[in-house]
């Protein structure tokens, strides 16, 4: 399948077409994204959406359905999160690291709990590493903000396994960054 129309707008990708319209929701998850970094953070919710969209057109993968869209651009910001706060504490040889406040849904009995963005991704890649699906779901549920529902219809799952494999890889998450 090609990601290329025919058309009026030859020329223009899927991803073209599509970005406009789901500008807004995008400027919306990068707000959340950079809602609990730190202050003076270098980088806008529109910088980073920018920069998702450059990735993802450098891919040049047409988006599937709006979840798995989501998800994918989730995965980027959260990459360029990861790849910001790499080459800050580099730049600081590992001072003022970069911290985000993981959201509540994922560490319910320890709220305000500070986490370096760093730690979780590695946490996440670990848990990856041992259970793919899981990944997938943090990466739509917590990442992209995706719902039960929508994780599921995009994963091909039911609405029951992703609550339970959800609370799983949250509790195994917890005790990871907590270990950290």
């Amino acid at each position: 399948m090609s990601a290329r129309q025919d058309g009026p707008g030859e020329g223009k990708t899927s991803l073209d077409v599509l970005f406009p319209r789901v500008y807004s929701e995008l400027h919306e998850l990068a707000e959340r994204f950079l809602w609990h970094e730190r202050e003076g953070h270098t980088l806008s919710p529109t910088a980073l959406v920018h920069e998702a969209y450059l990735r993802l057109a450098a891919q040049d993968v047409p988006p599937a359905d709006r979840g798995r869209f989501f998800g994918l651009a989730a995965e980027m910001m959260r990459r360029i999160l990861v790849n910001h706060a790499l080459a800050r504490r580099a730049a600081k040889r590992g001072g003022d690291q970069v911290c985000i406040t993981l959201e509540e849904s994922l560490a319910s009995d320890v709220p305000e709990t500070e986490l370096d963005v760093i730690a979780l991704d590695e946490a996440l890649q670990r848990l990856t590493a041992m259970d793919p699906r899981a990944g997938q779901i943090v990466e739509l549920r917590f990442f992209a903000g995706l719902g039960v529902e929508e994780t599921a219809a995009v994963l091909d799952i039911s609405p029951a396994t992703v609550k339970r494999e959800w609370s799983a890889s949250r509790a195994w998450l917890r005790r990871e960054l907590a270990s950290a």
